[in-house]
């Protein structure tokens, strides 16, 4: 017997309990292999990603509030299949809560890169309600599928954009976040931007990767605070290896660059970086600075800038990486594409 809204939504708040604390023997267990198997997934990472899951999106008010913007009530319910990315822990959560609450059954091809956490997070809704093993299902292939939603590079998006044509489908590339710098951010809007840039290891789609600044901007004070807080970075032996090889690139290369002792930063209208690195360009006029941001819009996560950009939508520095379950990758409302398939 199926179950209705409220008793999902009470299996997942159940879920937010279970995810008060990291002691379970078992989380621990999932957290160690995930770390095993990617190196980039370190236990703290984890810990910030399932917390954020936790407090913004498994809230009983919030998921009631969310679900009564949406007719979840359709009767003909589809068989979603979800190819999730891998470059942050659980970047995929979001998608499978939202097919799950919205009725469909989910058919997860999981990325190898991030394997036992979401692993754990749905056997751990069974167990609080077997009804979930109807509702979510690990496939090594999609197949029987009538919607999909894919998440990828640009160019697995195009050969997923070809190959699920023929179903109603949500194809997610590469994007990035960018930060606009108007020369009058303190010492602690700096240290809330390097949580933009950092967290995750800027990996994730909602990472500032592209700073916007003033003409003949002096970066002397925003180096200076990023290597403070964020020295520790080059510890962590993946990133050094980045770090160490971009810089020998960018010397060879002649690029225009300044560092600190965990950021290289590089003149270049180019908007994804490289790791452990950030773009910026110049700017004399903050109102093109926003039509050159609505212009390319399709590229960008979203945007953070301490001011309001006229016609854009902003987060403040250091909310980058504090997406609401309202948030939606790329723009796209994934629960009006769900509810919309019960019509």
């Amino acid at each position: 017997m199926s179950t209705t809204v409220q008793q999902r939504i009470d299996i997942l708040v159940k879920l937010g309990e279970h995810l008060s604390t990291f002691d379970n023997p078992n989380m621990q267990t999932a957290i160690r292999q995930a770390h095993h198997a990617n190196k980039w997934f370190t236990p703290e990472n984890i810990e910030q990603s399932l917390t954020a899951i936790r407090d913004k999106f498994l809230n009983r008010t919030i998921l009631q509030n969310w679900v009564k913007q949406y007719d979840v009530a359709g009767k003909h319910k589809k068989t979603v299949g979800l190819i999730l990315a891998g470059n942050i822990p659980l970047v995929g959560f979001h998608d499978m809560l939202c097919v799950y609450l919205s009725g469909h059954k989910a058919l997860l091809k999981y990325s190898s890169k991030d394997k036992s956490l979401i692993e754990y997070i749905v056997s751990a809704m069974i167990a609080i309600d077997r009804s979930v093993a109807d509702d979510i299902v690990f496939v090594e292939r999609l197949a029987d599928y009538e919607a999909v939603i894919a998440t990828g590079s640009n160019n697995s998006s195009r050969y997923f954009e070809q190959y699920f044509s023929h179903v109603p489908n949500i194809i997610r590339k590469n994007r990035n976040a960018v930060a606009v710098i108007h020369g009058d951010e303190t010492a602690a809007d700096f240290k809330n931007l390097g949580l933009d840039i950092f967290t995750y290891f800027g990996l994730g789609c909602r990472n500032v990767s592209k700073l916007y600044v003033p003409k003949g901007y002096k970066f002397d004070d925003m180096l200076q605070v990023l290597h403070d807080e964020f020295k520790e970075l080059v510890l962590h032996h993946k990133y050094k290896n980045n770090f160490d090889y971009n810089h020998a690139l960018f010397m060879l290369n002649k690029d225009e660059f300044l560092m600190s002792g965990s950021l290289l930063v590089r003149k270049s209208t180019a908007i994804p970086s490289r790791i452990s690195s950030i773009n910026y360009e110049e700017y004399e006029d903050i109102d093109t600075v926003a039509k050159d941001l609505a212009s390319y819009i399709d590229l960008i996560q979203c945007i953070v800038s301490n001011k309001e950009l006229e016609g854009l939508e902003t987060f403040k520095l250091g909310e980058a990486q504090q997406p609401t379950i309202t948030d939606y990758a790329d723009g796209v409302d994934t629960m009006q594409f769900l509810t919309d398939l019960s019509k």
